[in-house]
């Protein structure tokens, strides 16, 4: 069999399976072991040395020790509230301006996002605490499922992030380590943030009917009171971000030990809130273990995919197709990021991750793109796939916390102007590749 076709049918058949339903991990395992016997002539025990031996490198990266704790962090203020005083804070703060409640939303998911890191908690938290307000408040049902999801999956983003921490620990490049990907991933999660509050005060100041202002008589704060609410509100997560991210980006710490920092310092938080006990405890960490267990399965297996797909010449059919009819690189470019994309509209992130990476990371540096940069535009490329029909997880993530008159069609009606804003904010971050290399260049110093 030509290294072509084997390279073609192995996609393939991964693809298949995937479209079909089946677990990723298993998937990509089952594919990896089937194809590796077909290319190594059936010894079995070759194949398991190989790929046992890749495993075992994988679960010695110590960057990935963050993944658990970042998780369990996320767990601990997911359960401690964190987000409704802010969110209570701003609605009385932004209630009075046409798409107020809208905005309001979304800046406590950018707050969120940069203290979880999860795209399902976000989600399903903003959906159950703001879904109903913006419905009562007759915000167009479209609209408010635009918002919550669209800004939800900033968690994906905005570090720290366990899509960073995966990508980091995949890589093992001292330019995309987990440090310069977080530092890198600030001002991109800023800027796609500030596409959505643009977006909403526009629309809903054309046309007040999509998010209307709260009504005078139910705003009677005063600005001192205002200001009070939202400072009370704001600071524990604040501090909590400056803890973690401050100290990574000072050097104090590597993200690992800063992702202890940060689970010490959610149980603290939760514990001044009152919102501490065992039972939280013991919630948090069993669903921490099953989380990590899902990131791990899906890493191993999707390295294993890897190891048997370049390891049969794949990567090298997918560079020539691309390399060598002489194309532009910004055309390869655009090539590599319209199919991440389209992955993106089936495939979940994780996945798309592991099999890409090692795939598209060695053809960006023949075509000499900046890999930090070139990691971002995969990065939040990917972080469009929570959001893109028919399988976007954050869609399903609503739909399960939103009333039954709000439907699927209402919630892809919605989304897709947000799913325009994320590519704006892929244009943008190509186009100017500061937005991604100025913090890192700022922290760490230029090579």
């Amino acid at each position: 069999m030509s290294t072509e076709l084997f390279t073609l049918l192995m996609f393939v058949t991964l693809m298949l399976l995937i479209t079909l339903g089946h677990p990723l991990a298993i998937t990509l395992g089952t594919v990896a072991i089937v194809f590796g016997l077909i290319d190594n002539g059936g010894n079995l025990t070759s194949l398991l040395e190989l790929l046992v031996n890749n495993a075992w490198g994988g679960f010695l990266n110590y960057t990935l020790v963050a993944i658990p704790l970042f998780i369990f962090m996320a767990q601990i203020l997911d359960r401690s509230k964190v987000s409704e005083g802010l969110f209570e804070a701003l609605y009385v703060v932004l209630g009075g301006i046409p798409g107020g409640l809208g905005m309001a939303v979304i800046l406590v998911s950018t707050v969120f996002a940069a203290t979880t890191g999860i795209v399902g908690a976000s989600v399903v938290a903003m959906g159950l605490m703001a879904g109903p307000v913006l419905l009562k408040r007759g915000y167009d049902k479209g609209l408010m499922s635009g918002i919550i999801c669209s800004s939800g999956t900033l968690g994906i983003l905005i570090p720290p992030s366990i899509m960073l921490v995966v990508y980091g620990g995949l890589t093992g490049q001292k330019e995309t380590s987990v440090g310069n990907l977080f530092a890198a991933a600030i001002l991109p999660g800023l800027l796609l943030s500030a596409l959505y509050l643009i977006y909403v005060g526009i629309r809903c100041t054309i046309n007040p009917r999509m998010g209307p202002p709260v009504p005078k008589e139910d705003r009677t704060a005063t600005f001192g009171q205002k200001v009070g609410m939202t400072l009370k509100s704001f600071v524990p997560p604040f501090g909590l971000i400056l803890v973690v991210m401050g100290a990574i980006l000072a050097g104090i710490a590597t993200p690992t030990e800063a992702a202890a920092l940060g689970a010490a310092g959610a149980m603290l938080l939760a514990l001044v809130t009152g919102k501490l006990s065992w039972k939280v405890i013991t919630e948090s960490g069993l669903s921490t273990a099953k989380t990590t267990a899902m990131v791990m399965a899906l890493y191993v297996c999707g390295k294993m995919f890897s190891v048997v797909f370049l390891m049969a010449g794949g990567g090298d059919v997918v560079a020539d197709v691309l390399l060598s009819e002489g194309m532009n690189r910004y055309v390869v470019l655009f090539i590599m990021m319209l199919v991440v994309f389209i992955m993106g509209m089936f495939i979940d992130w994780a996945a798309i991750l592991l099999v890409v990476v090692p795939i598209f990371t060695p053809i960006a540096m023949d075509l000499e793109f900046d890999p930090l940069w070139f990691s971002m535009l995969i990065i939040v490329n990917l972080q469009t796939s929570f959001l893109t029909p028919p399988f976007g997880y954050s869609l399903f993530y609503l739909k399960g916390t939103t009333p039954p008159e709000v439907s699927m069609g209402d919630i892809y009606k919605g989304i897709l102007p947000f799913v325009a804003l994320q590519i704006v904010g892929i244009v943008m971050i190509g186009v100017f590749p500061d937005l991604v290399t100025y913090l890192p260049d700022l922290f760490f110093g230029k090579d």
